[in-house]
Parts: C-alpha cells; structure tokens; sequence
C-alpha cells in the first residue's frame, strides 16, 4: 500500500469537493438505506467527559492547558453504567475514547471494556504495546491515529505491524479531520496537527485494505453543539469503501435524518455532548427509538 503525501494526493483535489448544498439535494433524490446510532463513552483524567476536542492540547498543566480545556459535561456514574446501558439497549460498536494517557484514564475505561465484552471499541493512545491489553479486556476493536502518523506522515510500517498483530478485522483507523483549502485533511496529536493526508477516494481506498471500518470525527464542529458538517458527510458516503462512522455536532433527531440522507444510508453516526446522559438536552431514549426504528427498516428491507 502507497498513500501520496499532500503534493501528489491534491493534484485532482478540487474535483472531489461537493458544495453542500449539492450534496444534500443529491442525497435526497436517491432511495436512502438504515444507518446505526454508535454510542460513545470519552474518558479524561479518569472521568466520563464530553468536552471539546479541539481544545485538547499536549501541555503541561503549568502551561494554561487545564484553563483552555473546554469541557461540556462530567458525569458523576462509572464507565461501566455507560457500557451496561448500552449493553441493555443492543446499541453494538460504540467507543471508549481515552483522552489522555495517565493512569486513572486507563483503569476507566479498562472498566468500560470489562462491562460489555464484544460491545466497544477502544481509542485513545492504542499502540503496539497495548493493543493486545484492551482486545484481551474486551474491546472487539481498537482504534489508531497518532500512533500510526509520524510528524503527521503515515508511517506505513507501524499500520502494517498493526494488522499482524491484532488483524484487519479489529482495526479501526480514526481519520478525524478539519477543513483547509476546500479538502479534509486528517488531523492527530489531539487534534492539533494537521498530516499530509488528505480525504480522497483513493486514500480512502488505500486505508481500506488495512481496517475494518473508519472512524471520523468532524473537528471543526465537534463537541460544540453547532449541527453536523454535512459535506464532510456526503463525501464519507460516497467514498468510504467500508462502515465508516461520523461523530460531530449532531444536536437533534433532525440531525441523525441528515446525516442518513446525505450519507446515503452508508455512514453511522455518534452523539455525544447533546444526549441527555451527556447532560444536553436531546433524549438518549429518543435517539435509540430512532435507531431501532432504522434496524426495523433494514430488516424490512432485507425480507423482501
């Protein structure tokens, strides 16, 4: 597998971008299949948090990193009440995501993967070394960035040592991105850098061969409550040759329905900060209605 870096990877690059309101009015035209509700579980300094990615930093805490931190929400419940909640409402393939690599983090969501074996993914520091400790705790996957970019360069190398020890079908590569000169570009290292790949059908095409599914996370609107990045999506459901999961801004029902339609029932989606359980305002029970609703209808679909 060869994946260009920026220079080759955009030489076609403005062909690929649809303006938004192409994307939804094309998306709306075509017969739009069930998408899944993928529940979340983020865990900082020990805790249950919903706060805002972007703000993530690599400080020391004498740095001002504690103060620019912009945190939505801390829950007073252990991890494991999150894991059996969604154990209990059959809600598979959500993730644990470990904002942080001290210690308290890891024993919370060591207890997350524990509560529901089979349930999770695990993201948040996965490297070769400990991979194995969290498919052993549970995880059916884990979930890689930073570890498989270098000075925001794919290393190929560690993607490859990856697959040989956990296999393709537990991995799961985080390709959370932010928009820059009309194209995603896949950011790591909290979010703080931006790598030498960008979204494309051919980039997509190339990480495929090395996954089970991508995760997506819309940075420039994660967290904040501000409605989903719609071409962000359109684009993930065109050109994502695998289940591919989109996590930001979705505050509304209204919001799952665009991300079903302008996804072309191809792309899942993950609500975290609005829920109810999260502290906002749209009903946890409301959205796995919702998600039973979309399985009910592709099980309909199927029978005929």
């Amino acid at each position: 597998m060869l994946l260009q870096g920026a220079g080759s990877t955009m030489s076609t690059s403005r062909s690929h971008v649809i303006p938004l309101a192409a994307s939804a009015q094309a998306a709306s035209t075509i017969s739009v299949g069930a998408i899944r509700f993928r529940p979340c579980i983020d865990i900082h300094k020990g805790k249950v948090k919903q706060i805002v990615g972007s703000t993530l930093k690599d400080l020391p805490e004498t740095q001002g990193s504690v103060s620019e931190l912009k945190t939505n929400f801390v829950s007073d419940k252990p991890s494991s009440w999150y894991s059996e909640l969604y154990r209990k409402d059959g809600l598979t393939g959500g993730h644990v995501i470990m904002l942080g690599a001290d210690e308290a983090s890891k024993q919370t969501a060591l207890e997350a993967l524990r509560a529901w074996p089979g349930g999770l993914h695990m993201g948040g520091g996965v490297t070769a070394d400990n991979a194995m400790e969290y498919l052993d705790a549970g995880a059916s996957h884990v979930i890689v960035t930073s570890y498989v970019f270098r000075e925001g360069r794919l290393e190929e190398d560690r993607l490859k040592q990856l697959v040989k020890l956990v296999g393709k079908q537990r991995l799961v590569l985080d390709l959370s991105c932010r928009q820059r000169d009309g194209q995603y570009w896949v950011v790591t290292d909290r979010w703080q850098r931006f790598s030498s790949l960008a979204l494309s059908p051919g980039s997509l095409a190339a990480l495929a061969a090395s996954c089970d599914e991508f995760l997506v996370h819309g940075v420039d609107v994660e967290g904040m409550q501000l409605g989903i990045d719609e071409q962000l999506v359109a684009l993930l459901g065109e050109w994502s040759p695998l289940p591919v999961t989109y996590a930001g801004g979705a505050r509304t029902l209204e919001d799952l329905e665009r991300v079903r339609v302008a996804g072309r029932g191809r792309v899942d989606i993950t609500v975290g900060s609005a829920l109810d359980i999260f502290g906002g305002k749209l009903k946890y029970n409301d959205v796995v209605a919702w998600h039973k609703r979309q399985q009910e209808q592709q099980d309909h679909q199927q029978s005929h």
